[in-house]
């Protein structure tokens, strides 16, 4: 029986079932990686082209809640967003599974499977994974980078420091693309074959904080059953992307400091100091010269880890980008939901230019998603954005503020030929208040 050419990694804490699904599995598919530990994934994931994983949601003994299934799940989206996932559960477990897949897991199986079941579901998310191809006129470079002189800018900077291993901090509001953007450095520097690691460093709990980062002795703490290397080591010879540093508490600071300047860690609960080699690159949305101004942040820290600074713009800097990145999410969407392609009509193309995309890419990327599962119409409005007509009015004064109200309203009655309910649940307004704003225009 030929195999199919794949690439299949399990991660389960019960090496039975390990045993039993590499058994099944090697039969099929050409290649099947095992291991019962999660933090071995970013090392597997750089040393092997993984395409399909098998993850079990619960790892540490007494916990049952599929809690670290899904943060590493989210960990496996980050490192690569390519890679088909497909979640391992008991029955008891479902409602996690389930939570997984809105997240973007292709399936989930129950623990014990049918073997005729799991085969199918695997041979599913290959060929779903053959399947894809690049989006037709739309470019990889357009949808990671856009074509505005501003965020070409950046980019070209962008290949001038990649080629070196100076540290970088990546300045933009949230949704801007700074991950992306470290990726990118990383995947065009002499260290690309190796780790990229990514540390959200504003949702690391505090406690948590130098075991994470460090690492751990086995011993060092409760449920330090093995010693563990931490995300430094695990990044040794490749990239550490420490997002949201600013999010960092003063007295932590200090620690990372210490890193950054002696390029090696301790483990807790060890005395032995190990060298890592990586490039650094940080990332925040915070103002931080006013945080080192105010004594938030350790004007020391803040030197070591800005000898580059790039700064993204907000997407709204670059408003000739939005044509493109709505494009490229609505045919991406059309894809992951099956369904045929809608257009937007030239107002609301219009109007979505003019919108302030406070959450920037990330914002659009979900408001597109939101239209594309809410609505069957092959034409795409405002409504099915979640964005009224009235919330694009930004930044002008009140006597222009006035204006645009009435504008707008007077438009979206035109529209539905005066049907007040029509008229308002386009505006986002309730029927009364439409009432109240068409008394206060004189609008007949």
């Amino acid at each position: 029986m030929k195999k199919t050419h794949t690439t299949i990694l399990i991660l389960d804490d019960n090496e039975e079932i390990l045993i039993a699904a590499r058994m099944l599995l090697k039969r099929h598919f050409e290649t099947v990686i095992t291991t019962t530990n999660p933090k071995k994934i970013p090392e597997l994931l750089t040393k092997n082209p993984i395409e399909i994983i098998l993850l079990d949601m619960n790892y540490r003994l007494g916990y049952e809640d599929g809690k670290e299934g899904i943060f590493w799940f989210k960990e496996i989206q980050k490192m690569a967003p390519q890679v088909q996932i497909i979640l391992m559960t008991s029955y008891a477990n479902i409602e996690t599974a389930v939570e997984g897949i809105k997240l973007g897991a292709i399936d989930y199986v129950l623990k014990p499977w049918n073997n005729e079941s799991l085969l199918q579901t695997i041979r599913g998310a290959v060929k779903q994974l053959r399947k894809k191809t690049p989006q037709i006129g739309i470019s990889s470079e357009i949808t990671f980078k856009g074509t505005a002189p501003s965020i070409q800018k950046v980019y070209q900077m962008a290949d001038r420091v990649s080629k070196t291993d100076v540290n970088t901090l990546i300045l933009g509001e949230n949704g801007t693309g700074k991950y992306v953007l470290a990726k990118y450095i990383h995947d065009q520097s002499p260290r690309k074959e190796q780790a990229f690691i990514h540390v959200d460093l504003g949702s690391l709990n505090e406690n948590l904080f130098e075991s994470e980062l460090f690492g751990y002795a086995k011993g060092a703490f409760t449920d330090a059953k093995q010693d563990t290397a931490g995300r430094f080591e695990m990044a040794h010879g490749g990239t550490i992307f420490l997002d949201e540093i600013g999010n960092v508490p003063l007295h932590l600071q200090s620690k990372l400091l210490q890193i950054i300047q002696s390029k090696s860690v301790i483990r807790l609960g060890e005395s032995k100091t190990r060298p890592v080699d990586v490039r650094i690159i940080t990332a925040t949305n915070a103002d931080i010269e006013l945080e080192v101004e105010k004594k938030f942040f350790r004007e020391d820290l803040y030197y070591r880890i800005n000898t580059v600074v790039l700064m993204l713009p907000a997407l709204r800097e670059r408003k000739e980008d939005i044509p493109h990145f709505l494009d490229f999410f609505i045919n991406q969407n059309a894809e992951k939901y099956d369904r045929i392609i809608p257009t937007i009509d030239g107002y609301t193309r219009q109007e979505l230019c003019k919108y302030d995309w406070k959450g920037n890419i990330r914002e659009m990327q979900n408001r597109v998603e939101r239209a594309m599962i809410l609505t069957d119409s092959e034409t795409l409005s405002l409504t099915d954005f979640g964005i009224s007509q009235l919330s694009i009015i930004s930044h002008t004064d009140e006597a222009s503020l006035q204006e645009i109200e009435r504008i707008s309203i007077v438009k979206a009655m035109e529209k539905n030929s005066g049907n007040i309910s029509q008229a308002a649940m386009e505006l986002g307004l309730s029927r009364a208040a439409l009432y109240r704003r068409l008394e206060k225009h004189n609008i007949k």
